[in-house]
């Protein structure tokens, strides 16, 4: 049974004419005839009473609700697959880390609800492998995170990298790291740590940063937000690895410090466990959505406003030894 059957039958039912519905539908009587003969022959019953008026029989009388209902349902499925085409959908919903959102999201996000004042952004903070886990499960339409390639290999996935920004340590100003211009492998795993919490790609990127140096990870407290990271951070003696953009609203405070990691030597008292340090320790920000949501054009559209506005200039941002 297919479709133009049962509209060549609704079309003959409507007019009650085999000539009336071609002109209905816009195709010849020979055409009409042949979609309403091949659906008798399908459910083995004659649909209509040949006589110059075609009237239904049982079997058609029966058949018409449904096919009104099956014509129905097509002509609403494809009125709202061509909004969904034509960028008529009633929201965009997007995931994306804190920093993402705090520091380069907003003009996105203005310059986006300018352009599409019918489409209701919905936009909710969160950790990279949570974000990853919701867009994947169809909740969200687009994630920007960290990349996390358990959950970005899929066929599915469109994947572009945004920027990579380098890992930073932030600490108190009075707190005795903050003596060096760059801080020391071998200093810097020696105090305790404040971490994000599980589920955010940062806790997961220091983990295995620590465990690649064979070193212990004195993690004593697990966070989400940035302003709790500095606020804890700021009372002395805890320290936070943190990516370069989580770090641009402590720049301008006094009571905090940010420095650059030191690249190791061979002496150095971590080396000597045996294993190397990456002399480039960066993270890895990437843009996420699939495939066939690129071909919504709301979708597609703010997907250029992250290319345009994301990508920061990370030469803008200037520590000194004294403070910030």
């Amino acid at each position: 049974m297919r479709l133009e059957q049962l509209q060549a039958f609704l079309a003959v039912a409507q007019t009650g004419s085999f000539q009336q519905a071609a002109r209905k539908c816009g195709v010849t009587q020979s055409t009409i005839s042949r979609q309403v003969q091949g659906l008798e022959a399908e459910v083995g019953l004659s649909l209509f009473h040949r006589t110059p008026h075609a009237k239904l029989t049982v079997g058609g009388e029966r058949l018409l609700p449904h096919a009104r209902k099956i014509c129905q349902s097509w002509q609403n499925a494809a009125e709202e697959l061509g909004d969904l085409l034509a960028g008529k959908q009633p929201e965009l919903c997007v995931a994306a880390i804190h920093s993402v959102c705090a520091a380069y999201l907003p003009p996105v996000l203005q310059k986006f609800c300018h352009e599409y004042p019918n489409v209701q952004l919905r936009v909710t903070s969160l950790g990279s492998d949570r974000a990853l886990k919701v867009l994947k499960d169809g909740l969200v339409d687009i994630a920007v995170v960290m990349n996390n390639r358990y959950f970005t290999q899929a066929p599915e996935m469109l994947v572009e990298v945004l920027y990579n920004e380098p890992i930073e340590v932030l600490m108190a100003a009075n707190h005795p790291l903050a003596q060096y211009d760059r801080v020391p492998w071998p200093e810097l795993i020696c105090y305790p740590q404040v971490v994000f919490k599980d589920g955010y790609g940062m806790q997961r990127m220091v983990q295995e940063q620590f465990g690649r140096i064979g070193a212990k990870l004195h993690a004593v407290l697990e966070l989400n937000t940035l302003d709790a990271f500095r606020g804890v951070v700021r009372q002395g003696e805890l320290i936070a690895l943190l990516p370069h953009s989580a770090l641009l609203e402590a720049v301008a405070d006094r009571t905090l410090a940010i420095r650059p990691i030191a690249q190791e030597s061979g002496n150095s008292k971590v080396l000597a466990i045996g294993q190397s340090i990456d002399p480039t320790w960066t993270r890895e920000v990437v843009l996420v959505t699939t495939h066939d949501r690129m071909q919504i054009p709301p979708i597609a559209h703010f997907c250029q406003l992250v290319r345009e506005f994301v990508p920061p200039q990370f030469e803008a941002l200037k520590v000194g030894k004294s403070g910030n």
